[in-house]
């Protein structure tokens, strides 16, 4: 069954942001979705600021603002991953946002603990299965180490920022000596070396290289909302998926977020966008446009987000998990995940 957007639903909330006359924002964003065209042009219709983009590669903006130093014209970074927010941050090129609005309605926990980034949607990362094969799969991250499932789990290179986000808040969890015995049992039970993105491990299933796989919640939502290449609905029965870890630290969460670029020309225009963003009608078009969970509790889910079920999610505080991408690193090198 596909699910349809609920606009009318996603844009019902009034914009809680300040009417300006005039102005604008220059937006560098590594979020490359069409459907947060509606984001931008919610926010121009609502406050008359012209929204100037440039998007690209996450390292590539940072590296560019980096470059341009005080003469950059970047007023906001939006990017993917708790990794890439913290890579700006320890760049220098975000400053830190006194908001009333942001504090309120961010949780704590999905906040830069200098106020440099806020977290604006999120992606639970999770076990998903071939119900036809793996009949006991695992419950929590640490299940995925058994030896019991050797030769059957699809994961993603330790290259990519949700692997390395995912370690690094098994490090905050548990500490790095079980961690790195996390990590080797995880590589001795790879069906593959580590290829693709989280997709790929999702057709990975369909195919029958691996009985297992962890991937983000957005990418199976999205294929029950819209056709997705090997993902069509015949295939998306045989798939089940578990909320880890719901006993213990919770399901782990990818962020969705920004900050305001230390020489923001417009700054004032650069928190508003923010503030703009923790809105019920921005939370809600995170869910309805991207398949993402918002930020901020009691938002609304999406059809295609909700028919995955509630879930504990990891509260832990996503700074110190930022901290520990380095030490994560050198855990996948020492264990040999590729």
């Amino acid at each position: 069954m596909r699910f349809a957007h609920p606009f009318t639903l996603a844009f019902a909330t009034v914009l809680a942001v300040p009417a300006f006359a005039e102005g604008e924002l220059n937006l560098y964003s590594s979020r490359h979705y069409d459907t947060d065209e509606r984001l931008y042009s919610d926010f121009t219709d609502a406050t008359g600021i012209t929204i100037n983009r440039i998007e690209g590669n996450a390292d590539e903006l940072i590296a560019r603002m980096q470059a341009e130093g005080e003469n950059s014209p970047a007023d906001v970074l939006l990017t993917v991953d708790t990794s890439r927010l913290q890579r700006a941050k320890d760049a220098g090129v975000l400053q830190a946002v006194d908001s009333d609005v942001l504090e309120q309605r961010i949780p704590a926990y999905l906040q830069d603990a200098d106020n440099q980034w806020f977290g604006f949607s999120q992606r639970a990362r999770i076990i998903f299965y071939d119900k036809t094969e793996a009949t006991n799969p695992p419950q929590t991250y640490l299940d995925l180490a058994d030896p019991a499932y050797e030769g059957q789990v699809c994961h993603r290179s330790s290259t990519n920022a949700y692997s390395q986000t995912l370690l690094a808040a098994m490090i905050e969890n548990f500490g790095e000596e079980d961690a790195t015995a996390w990590a080797q049992g995880v590589t001795d039970n790879f069906a593959r070396d580590p290829q693709g993105g989280d997709t790929d491990q999702l057709r990975g299933l369909v195919s029958g290289e691996c009985d297992i796989a962890v991937s983000n919640t957005y990418y199976f939502a999205r294929a029950l909302r819209t056709e997705v290449s090997g993902l069509e609905d015949e295939a998306l029965e045989n798939i089940g998926w578990v909320f880890p870890s719901q006993n213990a630290e919770g399901a782990h969460m990818n962020l969705s977020g920004g900050g305001v670029a230390a020489h923001a020309p417009n700054r004032d225009n650069a928190v508003a966008f923010l503030e703009y963003l923790a809105s019920d009608s921005a939370q809600q078009y995170f869910s309805a446009g991207n398949d993402e969970y918002p930020a901020v509790p009691g938002v609304g889910l999406s059809p295609s987000v909700a028919a995955l079920g509630m879930f504990k999610p990891d509260d832990v505080d996503l700074s110190a998990v930022a901290g520990n991408v380095p030490a994560a690193q050198k855990i996948f090198d020492q264990v040999g995940w590729k």
